[in-house]
């Protein structure tokens, strides 16, 4: 019993300790426990006090700054102002006006879009801008670029324009006023340069412009519409273009009326009411496919104003599509040549397209909405009207089956002897009246009308967009097939159907026109047919698909003429009894058939001569 209860002893005695000792290890974990969270509430509490010190410090900075810059006044508000933006929209533009500079830092066309489905943006965030020299004080200049002018509201006036001022104050009163006309519906914007003691802030009363235009991508094809990229300006009253796909600078040292940054189907122009006294263009393109810059331009143009303290110089700028009708109606000379309906050496088609080729296009699409059907249309009423050419290239084609067996047993009597079956051969087309060229001619008259197309289709910005058939968009290629690599020569990584029915339909011509005709000794003649269609595919693989549709239609109505009057029109034995009713008649012989003669005989002699000296 006294054992047990000594067990029993020992036994609490031990619990007793093992309890002790957790206690006292709990308490201590507890008491570290309570160190460390205090410590972290201690840390937390600075860094608010912190956070809060710093706000009263930036709040108390902010003030202070806002005090100074209140205290600032002329050219050193000007100079530390900051920028704020003031958007202006009418029925065409959406334009935002920036404070630094005073001028438009970004405009977008509102009712055409890029390739990618995004606002055609002519100004980007600031990516074109114009400036000119400031005396800000004593042999000390900034640009005007740089300025941060006073926002002085939008106003309207009676004609309902919207007038956006702009304006900076030195330090002796002088100042600088930027004010634009924004009209309900137009593209031109006014914009009047107002300069209020102009002897302090222009030095020797000369206004120093520099214009940066940066021309971004607006079409799909980016080296074809690089390749389309102009320069074009009025210079003393002459109109003058220049092509920008590569690097290259030009001076004028004549008055400048207005100078445009031209792309496929959109521009961007300057435009001096008083003219520029002289200027200076550089710009580069660049040659990366991958870059969307299509040429960045820096002009820089002189103007002397007349002697004052005060002085406005009237501007205006034009950012909008290349349409011939707007652009005649703007107002500004010339302004509607920025279209290229013909230009340079193929300047004598221009007269084609503006009365002929356009009133009918207008016309025919005031009653039909596809725009392919139009260009369908358009193409028959050009066939139809080339049509008496036409007819006379195939009665001349007629009469050449008709004499061909002639033609070939003359070749076989002469064989070898060329000079010898050329003398016989011009003697029987004489003889029956027919003239070798007469079927080259009227085809001949046709190529202006090509040229003239060519021109309107490839800078119609009417067709931007437009689809038909499988081609998305009538301004660009039509793509059935893209290529794993590109092909040079300008055929591109992609394949056009209808470039391929352009070519298909030129193939079936040349053969069917082939076979109408008599035999061929020139080589190279025998192989056009099949020449020919291969020029077309590599060439116009990347050309608008307006302009394919187009030759594809022209082929087949030739080809349904062709046939039609060969078969239905021209009585092929009339025709050969007219030739032998000629032959009875008596002949003059003309110059141009004498002198041929006389060379043929020459020739012959000279062959005779070679021949017996062997």
């Amino acid at each position: 019993m006294q054992s047990m209860d000594r067990n029993t002893v020992i036994g609490f005695v031990l619990l007793g300790v093992l309890l002790f000792v957790y206690l006292f290890i709990s308490s201590k974990n507890s008491q570290e426990l309570q160190v460390k969270k205090q410590q972290y509430e201690d840390s937390i509490a600075k860094i608010d006090q912190a956070k809060i010190k710093a706000a009263v410090a930036s709040k108390d900075t902010a003030i202070t700054a806002a005090i100074a810059d209140s205290t600032l006044t002329g050219w050193a508000k000007a100079i530390s102002g900051k920028e704020s933006f003031q958007d202006v929209e009418n029925g065409l533009l959406s334009i935002r006006f920036s404070s630094k500079g005073g001028q438009p830092t970004q405009v977008s066309l509102k009712k055409y879009k890029r390739a990618d489905g995004s606002p055609v943006t002519l100004i980007h965030d600031g990516s074109d801008q114009f400036s000119y020299p400031v005396n800000i004080a004593q042999n000390q200049t900034a640009q005007a670029a740089n300025l941060f002018f006073q926002f002085k509201g939008v106003q309207s006036d009676a004609a309902g324009n919207q007038v956006v001022t702009y304006e900076v104050i030195g330090n002796n009163g002088e100042s600088i006023v930027h004010e634009y006309v924004v009209k309900p519906d137009a593209y031109l914007i006014d914009f009047n340069l107002k300069l209020n003691g102009t002897n302090s802030i222009l030095s020797q009363q000369q206004l120093n412009l520099q214009w940066n235009v940066d021309a971004r991508q607006q079409e799909r094809d980016v080296k074809y519409e690089r390749q389309q990229s102009q320069l074009v300006l009025v210079e003393d009253g002459n109109y003058d273009y220049f092509n920008m796909f590569s690097n290259n600078q030009k001076k004028f040292e004549k008055p400048i009326h207005w100078a445009s940054i031209k792309q496929q189907f959109f521009n961007t122009t300057i435009i001096a009411k008083d003219n520029f006294d002289a200027g200076q263009v550089d710009w580069t393109s660049p040659g990366d496919d991958s870059s969307h810059v299509i040429v960045a331009a820096k002009a820089s143009f002189q103007k002397k104003l007349v002697a004052g303290n005060n002085a406005i110089v009237p501007m205006q700028f034009y950012f909008g599509p290349n349409d011939y009708k707007i652009l005649r109606n703007v107002g500004v000379e010339k302004m509607d040549k920025i279209v290229n309906l013909g230009q340079g050496f193929y300047s004598f088609v221009r007269p084609i397209n503006q009365y002929i080729v356009m009133p009918v296009f207008d016309f025919i699409k005031k009653f039909i909405g596809s725009y392919g059907i139009v260009i369908a249309l358009l193409t028959l009423f050009i066939r139809l009207v080339t049509s008496p050419l036409v007819y006379s290239s195939y009665l001349s084609g007629a009469k050449m089956k008709a004499l061909k067996p002639e033609i070939d047993s003359l070749k076989a009597k002469f064989g070898d002897d060329q000079q010898g079956f050329g003398m016989e051969q011009m003697k029987l087309f004489r003889e029956a009246g027919v003239n070798p060229l007469g079927g080259c001619i009227p085809a001949l008259m046709q190529i202006p009308i090509f040229f003239a197309l060519y021109s309107f289709f490839n800078s119609n910005v009417a067709l931007r967009g437009q689809s038909f058939l499988w081609a998305k968009d009538l301004s660009t290629y039509d793509v059935i097939a893209k290529l794993p690599f590109s092909i040079p020569f300008g055929f591109g990584d992609h394949i056009s159907l209808f470039t391929i029915t352009a070519v298909l339909t030129s193939f079936l011509i040349s053969i069917y026109n082939m076979n109408m005709t008599p035999d061929q000794n020139n080589p190279m003649l025998k192989y056009m047919p099949y020449i020919f269609p291969v020029i077309l595919l590599v060439f116009f693989n990347r050309l608008p698909s307006a302009l394919t549709w187009y030759y594809t239609v022209s082929n087949i109505i030739t080809l349904v003429l062709q046939w039609t009057i060969q078969n239905y029109i021209i009585d092929h034995d009339k025709i050969v009894a007219q030739l032998a009713e000629n032959r009875t008649k008596p002949k003059a012989k003309s110059k141009w058939a004498a002198k041929m003669e006389e060379i043929q005989e020459t020739q012959k002699r000279v062959q005779e001569m070679q021949k017996k000296g062997k």
